[in-house]
């Protein structure tokens, strides 16, 4: 198979800040592709097809208590928006990170490919 992975990226004007706790706060491996570039090595992930009327991508993030995670996020600093709250496929919070970029985090309720 000519596909050996997948690069996610995320924009936002705090990039270094964001950088720093992908590095810090979750302890993401990484490389330096030169001037403090930080290309970071992910979890195992997982892709899933919905449909829609409009195409669209997305980027979650997933783990397996999701009330022992944000705990563990807020005291490293991490802020979120409201309280997890139960949705059909699992318990969902978004993470505000630097720039105003908000991102899932979620504990799924279905089953996963990892």
């Amino acid at each position: 198979m000519p596909i050996t992975g997948i690069h996610t990226l995320l924009y936002t004007p705090e990039a270094d800040a964001l950088r720093d706790i992908l590095r810090d706060v979750f302890g993401w491996p990484h490389v330096d592709a030169g001037h403090g570039w930080l290309i970071f090595s992910l979890p195992p992930a997982e892709m899933g097809v919905h449909p829609s009327d409009a195409p669209s991508h997305e980027v979650t993030f997933m783990c397996d208590d999701i009330e022992a995670t944000v705990g563990e996020l807020k005291a490293k600093g991490i802020e979120f928006e409201g309280e997890p709250t139960s949705q059909g496929f699992g318990i969902v919070v978004n993470m505000l990170l630097p720039g105003s970029l908000k991102v899932m985090l979620y504990q799924p309720r279905h089953p996963t490919a990892l």
